[in-house]
């Protein structure tokens, strides 16, 4: 018997799952670490200690399945996407920390880079907004903050990458990415899949800092040393466009959404890109060696499981994210309180980075039972916002959106009452998965194509399995009643920072 590994790093923690061929786990492991706040709406991550992590996830996850490197027959690699590292080309040393996805520090820049043109600069060839969440102004301020740093990368002495490219260079030597994560740095052209040399000019990116862009499936190169030297890695994908995959979402209309440190919500659009006007992005969803590309509208999500945490983290409300469901159980809803969690501005797809979180509609009654559920609707709610724009959307671009149900994954779904008031918002069936790691067994299918693990996409669809489905039984006044206050409580988010 052998297995496909397949690394996960993620906002969190970095994590390595062995699949089998009928995509059921074999072996995990995982290891957190930690979140550094330098200043209000800066987000890091040592760079270094997510390579110690994952290289020791590797060995790990082999001990706890009693499998030896011998039993992988490939490697696949899923990331935070739009976090930026940057690092020396001789050394592999990393000249300053992460910049991760969430991080804010670029606002200014943002709106410099916009200028008269507006944040749709780019988004014609990119198909992203200029947005702090994206790599380029981020490599630009590590640029601009580190002493030398521009005219070593102008020499050609430093290198960028996203996590996955960080997590390559360690693994194999080589400086590469995929088409998924450079469609999230802001400077790559969509449907030429190549670095766009005049976007990198204005944005202030050399482009001999830049990694090679290969597809999503392919066999990149061995691993050089650890607990899996000689395995080939053959497959990466951003970790949203991964769990897309592993979704089986193979088919023009197929949507899913993950629910983890933010939600992410993506509805294959085919081989060619849609552009969204109603605030999402498009994105590339996955290519296969020298298959055309598969393109994606995408809603992006700042800040969901991360509500969980800084409930527990934070206030000290908690001390388990999983004891959030049974303290809003005592309650039969959120008594009037309404959270909207614009830690980091407003994502899909409203857009709005002056605004903030709040708390609305408080009154002596409301307890922390109140606040919990609260919390967890927020969550519903925006995935709501993000699934009317991509209804919209697609309707414009009369493409049909499979929306019988909902395919969810990542850490929130485990949550009942969140998902049966999912199902409730959207008026739709939510369907959670028999495998719920969709983002590891997204990335490990894509390494097993590469190599003949498996034969074809119809394997992956044949694994796909539901597990439970939640279906809507809120009154149709009840939820349009509350859908106007989580609208009046968004409002109130407006115009808070400059």
């Amino acid at each position: 018997m052998r297995y496909v590994a397949a690394i996960d790093q993620g906002t969190t923690s970095s994590r390595c799952i062995l699949f089998d061929r009928s995509g059921r786990i074999a072996g995990l492991a995982q290891r957190e670490h930690d979140q550094i706040f330098p200043k209000p709406g800066w987000v890091e991550h040592d760079p270094e200690t997510l390579w110690r992590n994952t290289e020791f996830v590797l060995g790990a996850a082999l001990d706890e399945a009693g499998v030896r490197a011998a039993d992988i027959a490939a490697v696949g690699v899923t990331n935070q996407r739009e976090t930026t590292v940057v690092w020396e080309r001789e050394t592999g040393r990393p000249i300053h920390n992460a910049i991760v996805w969430q991080d804010t520090r670029t606002d200014r820049l943002c709106t410099e880079l916009a200028g008269e043109h507006g944040a749709d600069r780019y988004a014609d060839r990119t198909g992203l907004p200029l947005s702090t969440y994206f790599s380029g102004p981020k490599v630009r301020w590590i640029l601009d903050t580190v002493p030398g740093a521009r005219e070593r990368a102008e020499a050609g002495e430093l290198c960028f990458g996203t996590v996955d490219s960080w997590v390559l260079w360690n693994l194999t030597g080589r400086h590469i990415t995929d088409v998924t994560n450079a469609s999230r740095t802001l400077l790559m052209d969509l449907r030429r899949l190549q670095w766009d040399s005049e976007i990198c000019a204005e944005i202030g990116v050399p482009t001999a800092m830049l990694p090679e862009i290969c597809s999503s499936s392919e066999v990149y190169a061995e691993i050089t040393s650890g607990p899996l030297a000689g395995i080939p890695v053959a497959g990466i994908l951003g970790d949203q466009q991964a769990a897309t995959f592993g979704q089986a979402c193979l088919s023009p209309g197929e949507a899913k959404n993950t629910y983890g440190t933010g939600n992410f919500m993506l509805l294959n659009t085919g081989t060619t890109p849609v552009f969204s006007e109603h605030g999402l992005l498009t994105t590339v969803c996955y290519r296969l060696g020298e298959q055309p590309p598969v393109y994606a509208l995408e809603g992006s999500i700042a800040v969901t499981g991360a509500l969980v945490q800084w409930f527990r983290d934070n206030l000290g409300i908690i001390g388990a994210a999983a004891e959030i469901e049974d303290l809003a159980r005592t309650v039969d809803d959120n008594g009037g309180a309404y959270i909207v969690p614009a830690f980091s501005g407003l994502f899909a797809p409203r857009w709005r980075p002056d605004a903030r979180g709040v708390i609305a509609g408080l009154t002596r009654f409301v307890t922390k039972a109140h606040l919990a559920r609260a919390i967890l609707e927020s969550t519903a709610f925006q995935t709501r916002e993000v699934m009317d724009a991509m209804r919209a959307d697609a309707e414009a671009n009369e493409l049909s959106l499979e929306s019988v149900a909902l395919k969810v994954d990542g850490g929130m779904v485990a949550n009942d009452l969140l998902m049966q008031f999912q199902a409730d918002i959207l008026d739709l069936p939510v369907v959670r998965p028999l495998v719920n790691e969709t983002t590891a067994l997204g990335a490990a299918y894509a390494a097993g194509l590469a190599v003949g693990y498996w034969s074809g996409t119809d394997d992956i669809r044949a694994n796909w399995t539901a597990d439970t489905t939640w279906t809507p039984a809120m009154p149709a006044a009840e939820r349009e009643a509350r859908l106007r206050d989580w609208d009046k409580a968004v409002e109130r988010t407006y115009n808070w920072a400059d």
